[in-house]
C-alpha cells in the first residue's frame, strides 16, 4: 500500500494546489462566503468516509428539537433529483439521499433538506426557522456557519495526513484550525485519560478549540418499520451483515463480541442496492442451514432498501436494523451540550420562538 502512496504522491500535491488556492480565495474574500442572522451549526469532517456525521448531526437534533423550529440542511449525495428540495414522510432516498432519509424517517416533525447549494437552501429555510444544521459541510465554504463542529475518526488519527488520491484527506490538516470544536469520534468506551492527552498532542488543536472524546453508542435492534424487536444475537446465531457504508469495521467488530458466524454482504459506501444485490443475499440465506439465522444492515443502508424494485424480495427477508448513537466519554456531554447550547441561545434576541 505504502508504494502506492508514493506513485499516487504527485497527484496529491496537484489535487492539494488546487484546495490551498481555493481555500486562500475563500479567506481571502475574492470567494465569497455568506454568514447568515440565525444560529447554523456545520457538521463535517477532513477526511472522505464516515467519521459520524450522521449520529452527531441526529444528537443535535435531539438536543435543539424541543426548543427551537429546526431544519437540516444536506447536500443529498446519491440523489436522482437536483436542486433545493425539503422532504415530506413519503419521500425516499432516491429523491434526497440516504442520510436526509434517515433523518426524516427517524425525526418526522423535523424540517428536512437538501441542496447542492447551501446559500440558496439556507435561504430558503431561514424564513420559518431558528436553527440550521449543516451535514457534512465543513468543505463548502460558500457558507460561514457560526459553529463548527470537525470529527476525527479515532481509527486514522494515526495515519499519514495525505491528501487524496495518495491519502484520505479532502483538504490540508490545517483545516483543522477552522473548527469551533474538535470530536475525536468512534472511540473505544474505556479509551483512558492519558489516551486522551496523547490524542491531543497528535491532533494538535489551536487555543481556543476543545476537543471531546465519543464512543458509538450500538441500540437495541428494530425492525424495518423502526419497531422493537425481540431477537437475541447469541454464538448460536448466523448473520448475514448487508452494508453499503465507508466504515463497517466498527460494527463489525461490535457483531463479532455476539457471534462469530457472521457472513458480510460488503458494498462501497452510499452503494445503491440492485435486485441482483439483494437476490443474491437472499439466495445465501435460504442456503444456510442455521436453525438460528437473521440479517442485520445499518440505519442508512435500511434507507436504500425502501425502493419498490426490491421490495418483493425485501419483505420476505428477516432484516433487522442496527441504530447507532453517540455516546460521550468522561461525563463530557454536559460541556459540549452547553457550548453548542450558548451558541444558539445568543440568537433568541434576535429571532423569537415559532
Amino acid at each position: 500500500m505504502k508504494y502506492l502512496r508514493w506513485l499516487l504522491y504527485p497527484f496529491s500535491l496537484l489535487y492539494g494546489l488546487v484546495v490551498v488556492l481555493r481555500n486562500w480565495c475563500y479567506n481571502a474574500g475574492i470567494f465569497k462566503s455568506k454568514q447568515f442572522d440565525l444560529p447554523v451549526i456545520a457538521v463535517g469532517n477532513l477526511d472522505v468516509g464516515g467519521a459520524g456525521k450522521s449520529p452527531m448531526t441526529e444528537y443535535l437534533i435531539r438536543l435543539f428539537k424541543g426548543d427551537f423550529k429546526l431544519a437540516t440542511l444536506s447536500r443529498g449525495y446519491g440523489r436522482k433529483t437536483t436542486g433545493f428540495l425539503i422532504a415530506d414522510t413519503n419521500v425516499n432516498s432516491s429523491a434526497i439521499g440516504d442520510e436526509p432519509s434517515q433523518f426524516k424517517s427517524k425525526f418526522p416533525d423535523v424540517t428536512v433538506a437538501v441542496a447542492e447549494k447551501r446559500v440558496e437552501g439556507i435561504e430558503q429555510l431561514q424564513k420559518s426557522h431558528d436553527l440550521i444544521i449543516l451535514d457534512d459541510a465543513y468543505q463548502h465554504r460558500a457558507v460561514t456557519p457560526g459553529f463548527s463542529i470537525l470529527l476525527l475518526d479515532y481509527g486514522r488519527i494515526h495515519e499519514p495526513r495525505l491528501l487524496l488520491p495518495a491519502g484520505n484527506l479532502r483538504e490540508p490538516y490545517s483545516g483543522r484550525k477552522r473548527a469551533s470544536i474538535i470530536v475525536v469520534s468512534k472511540c473505544p468506551a474505556n479509551l483512558t485519560r492519558d489516551d486522551q492527552f496523547d490524542i491531543k498532542v497528535r491532533i494538535k488543536p489551536v487555543a481556543f478549540q476543545l476537543v471531546f472524546f465519543t464512543s458509538i453508542s450500538y441500540m437495541p435492534l428494530q425492525n424495518m418499520d423502526e419497531t422493537a424487536s425481540s431477537v437475541i444475537i447469541d454464538d448460536h446465531t448466523t448473520l448475514f451483515l448487508l452494508t453499503g457504508i465507508a466504515n463497517s469495521a466498527p460494527l463489525l467488530n461490535h457483531l463479532k463480541s455476539q457471534t462469530t458466524h457472521i457472513i458480510h454482504h460488503k458494498y462501497p459506501d452510499h452503494h445503491q442496492f440492485t435486485l441482483k444485490n439483494i437476490s443474491k443475499l437472499a439466495d445465501d440465506f435460504l442456503a444456510c442451514t442455521s436453525q438460528k439465522k437473521i440479517i442485520i444492515t445499518t440505519e442508512k443502508d435500511a434507507q436504500r432498501l425502501g425502493e419498490q424494485e426490491l421490495q418483493q424480495v425485501i419483505k420476505k427477508l428477516p432484516i433487522l436494523v442496527q441504530p447507532i448513537g453517540v455516546e460521550f466519554l468522561d461525563d463530557q456531554q454536559k460541556q459540549f451540550d452547553k457550548l453548542v447550547t450558548e451558541y444558539v441561545r445568543e440568537y433568541r434576541k434576535h429571532r423569537p420562538l415559532h
